[in-house]
């Protein structure tokens, strides 16, 4: 499985020469075959995003001798500086994200020639706007779309494309569509004097799996395609597909590396039910009540200073039950924590080179220490509760967790509203790191586990947040 999916990606890659450059602190990837000389395409990743989560729209462009450049906005991936401003406000972090783009967009290409633009989420909006200040912006591809800047006039050659399982952004599609033809249904184009516009549904997508859907990466290059009388034939990898092959081959394929360990003898934690319940309700309540009250506004990531204090507090509450209830915790093994943290490298060398940004930049390096501080005695105890149980007892432990950051939510919406982007990122934790974490911790305890699990989610959580000082 892992081999085929590495062939499947590579093949996607193949004949494309990557070039990094850098224009002002902005990273940039321009991505061509060699001699290329087609038009010119921008691409642009949604909030929390980064440059990798839209090579799925990259690489077929770039073999259909297209000239893409895609880049990290502000605070994202690998660009080292924050993003600031009132998020709130077109005139705050809104402008100075267009800027950005018209930055990028000036420094390499040449001001005769028309571009193309597209853009997930976030930067939909971005876009639209950018598209609305310069001469030189021909089709526009926008992905799960949400703008108020479109209208029945601008832009002049737009194509949306929303998910299947994105009820409220289809429906902004469709909308915007209508506002050239009100008789327009899904999958139409419509011609209205200069303005194309057409609104197609991504089968079985969502909002991150469309970054990968082949009809969405298909219907973008067409359109793109006939804007410039040229006709690509290039074939669409599956590559959404090729990269859970890969991860999750990378997950199973640990198993049998895990039982190179030597086996360890180990007391598995015994709790009643209602030891269980305590452990799981206490801290629940505990965490959201007082890190709201303690929270803080110190580390430059969005809800990172609040999620270190809800999990530290977690962690030390469950923890120091376990203790009441005279659970003893058996020391670490060294070579255990070893293999576990260079099998979770692997993991993210893979996903950072095929899906996503997972190296941090230096600036991050601290921010993932302090993130630590909370991860790691949340993890211990969590590896405590879940070794050698059954799937619906790891399973009440972590909706434990993950409901207690609702309370939080529910607590101080304004403020913490963002930790409900981080729900998605601590499931795939679970499902990935934990999984791999949960066989080291069958064979020597589950305390080197929780430490080496302790410091990958901190890394996971410090490079996958945007970096934001107000």
């Amino acid at each position: 499985m892992i081999l085929t999916s590495l062939v499947v990606l590579e093949r996607a890659r193949q004949d494309i020469n990557f070039t990094r450059l850098e224009v002002g602190e902005t990273p940039v990837t321009h991505y061509a075959k060699a001699g290329a000389d087609g038009p010119v395409v921008f691409i642009a990743h949604g909030f929390a995003g980064s440059q990798q989560m839209m090579q799925g729209y990259a690489l077929p462009l770039a073999r259909a001798g297209y000239r893409v450049y895609a880049f990290d906005f502000l605070g994202h991936g690998r660009h080292t500086l924050s993003m600031s401003g009132d998020v709130s406000s077109v005139d705050g972090t809104t402008r100075l994200l267009v800027e950005q783009t018209n930055k990028v967009i000036d420094a390499v290409t040449q001001h005769d020639e028309v571009i193309a633009l597209l853009g997930h989420s976030m930067a939909t909006d971005i876009l639209v706007r950018v598209a609305a200040e310069r001469s030189d912006v021909g089709p526009i591809v926008l992905i799960s779309a949400f703008s108020q800047q479109i209208d029945a006039s601008k832009p002049d050659e737009l194509l949306l494309i929303a998910g299947a399982w994105e009820p409220g952004l289809r429906a902004f599609a469709r909308t915007s569509l209508q506002m050239v033809d009100a008789g327009a249904i899904e999958g139409e184009t419509s011609l209205n004097s200069s303005v194309s516009r057409r609104a197609v549904a991504a089968p079985f997508s969502e909002h991150v799996s469309i970054l990968q859907s082949r009809v969405a990466r298909s219907e973008a290059l067409a359109w793109i395609d006939q804007a410039y009388g040229r006709k690509s034939d290039v074939s669409i990898w599956p590559t959404g597909w090729a990269i859970l092959g890969l991860l999750a081959g990378l997950v199973v394929i640990f198993h049998p590396v895990s039982q190179l360990l030597p086996k360890r003898a180990f007391a598995v934690p015994s709790l009643t039910l209602g030891q269980t319940a305590l452990v799981l309700l206490v801290p629940m309540v505990v965490a959201p009540t007082s890190a709201v009250m303690l929270n803080t506004d110190i580390l430059p990531v969005l809800v990172a200073d609040y999620l270190v204090l809800h999990l530290l507090v977690f962690g030390v509450v469950q923890l120091v039950i376990l203790r009441i209830f005279g659970i003893r915790i058996w020391p670490p093994v060294l070579p255990a924590i070893g293999v576990l943290l260079l099998a979770c490298a692997v993991f993210g060398f893979a996903l950072d080179r095929y899906a996503a940004n997972f190296w941090p930049t230096g600036g991050r390096l601290w921010i993932i220490a302090a993130m630590a501080i909370g991860t790691v005695p949340y993890m211990v105890a969590d590896a405590v509760l879940t070794v050698s149980q059954t799937f619906l007892r790891r399973l009440l432990t972590r909706l434990s967790f993950l409901t207690s950051l609702g309370i939080a939510v529910a607590l101080d919406f304004e403020a913490l509203f963002f930790l409900l982007l981080i729900a998605p990122v601590l499931v795939l934790f679970y499902f990935v790191f934990g999984t791999m974490g949960r066989q080291t911790a069958n064979r020597v305890g589950p305390l080197s586990s929780g430490l080496a699990l302790g410091l990958v989610l901190a890394w996971a959580l410090g490079v996958s947040f945007p970096l934001f000082q107000v």
